[in-house]
């Protein structure tokens, strides 16, 4: 075939191939924006630059952050009730551990928004399965129901009764602090209501988780501590509290160390927030500051527990590693109530002094099972 010739066959054959692209393409408005939808997200950057992820085939986003999971458990529970959405939040935390950093506020939320829909029925409220979260749900329902309460005085005994659970009267010291607006000392006296020892530190316990911020990635979550009090005493207020209350001060302040420095974004924090525990040496708050900071530590980072024992590690002293090892015990046992959750966090505890710790405080064998 001559060159001409050829060439324009050629020129024939492309046209005609163009022509059926162009036919059987779809080239309605929808299906371009949604073509130009998909390559916006393709190439989407977050804000540190790093591609977004994209959605799993069930709609949900590849990684969950607290807003996007909130949203889908509160749409989750209008559309049903709060057991579909509380069933739904365990399922996820237990396939993405790291959720568990913000799953409690969230379960928060849900015990709040159930007791506004069922009318302040709180018999209604707690009949759906609630101790996804290390009992949130509860937390929120409580706080609702007292922060609505014309007598909370009175009714904060009544709410957990006849049973007095520890994790409802937990709740309860939540509730205090909606009660007093974040006044320490107010709160404190609605905990001495109760009238035993146990239960008012289990209500102090709440109180002090409340004072020192919900567990979230929200600048406004944060306590709102005087900057000048926090400057004469790091532990601020701890010092202050009455001997029954002080360890649950100690025990929850690293909430607010932590979640102020940033810790999502600078690792590094944990082993500084041991260090920072040292300012309660002379109160004798600085073994419970410790084992809160473990709590936490496991709490942020239950999807790599060697790691969060490594940050225990650093501590300069022995007494120090070993309280902080008993917070990773405490918060791994509460998330996981399993009773082999201990034995299964240890065994993967690889520095030796800190696996031993460990299993001590999870009244374990000194020797591997």
């Amino acid at each position: 075939m001559q060159p001409r010739a050829f060439a324009i066959l050629t020129a024939l054959l492309l046209g005609v191939l163009g022509l059926g692209s162009v036919a059987v393409t779809d080239w309605s408005p929808a299906r371009a924006n949604a073509a130009t939808a998909q390559v916006a997200a393709a190439t989407a950057a977050s804000p540190d630059g790093t591609p977004a992820a994209s959605a799993t085939p069930t709609g949900d986003p590849a990684v969950w952050t607290r807003s996007t999971l909130r949203n889908k458990m509160m749409a989750e529970m209008d559309a049903t009730d709060p057991g579909v959405a509380l069933a739904d939040l365990d399922k996820i935390t237990k396939e993405k551990p790291y959720t568990v950093r913000f799953c409690h506020p969230i379960a928060h939320e849900l015990g709040h928004a159930a007791v506004k829909r069922f009318n302040a029925d709180f018999q209604k409220v707690i009949s759906f399965p609630h101790e996804t979260c290390a009992a949130g749900y509860l937390h929120g329902a409580v706080e609702e129901m007292l922060n609505a309460s014309t007598q909370p005085e009175v009714d904060l005994l009544k709410l957990c009764a006849p049973k007095n659970s520890g994790p409802c009267i937990h709740g309860v010291g939540h509730g205090t602090m909606f009660v007093a607006k974040q006044d320490v000392a107010k709160a404190r006296d609605l905990c001495n209501k109760f009238t035993t020892d146990q239960n008012r530190i289990r209500c102090s316990e709440g109180l002090f988780m409340q004072l020192f911020g919900p567990d979230e990635e929200d600048e406004q979550a944060k306590a709102n501590l005087p900057a000048d009090k926090l400057a004469q005493d790091p532990l601020y207020p701890c010092k202050d509290q009455p001997s029954l209350f002080q360890s649950a001060c100690y025990f929850y302040a690293p909430t607010f160390y932590l979640s102020s420095h940033d810790y999502p974004n600078h690792p590094e924090v944990y082993a500084d927030a041991l260090k920072w525990c040292l300012n309660g040496k002379a109160s004798g708050g600085a073994v419970d500051c410790s084992r809160g900071v473990g709590s936490r530590t496991m709490k942020y980072n239950l999807d790599r527990e060697d790691w969060a024992a490594q940050q225990c590690a650093t501590a300069a002293d022995g007494w120090q590693r070993k309280a902080c090892a008993e917070g990773l015990v405490s918060y791994y046992t509460v998330n996981y109530t399993d009773g082999g959750a201990a034995g299964r966090l240890c065994v993967k505890i690889t520095n030796k002094e800190m696996q031993g710790y460990c299993r001590s405080a999870s009244g374990l064998s000194a020797s591997l099972d």
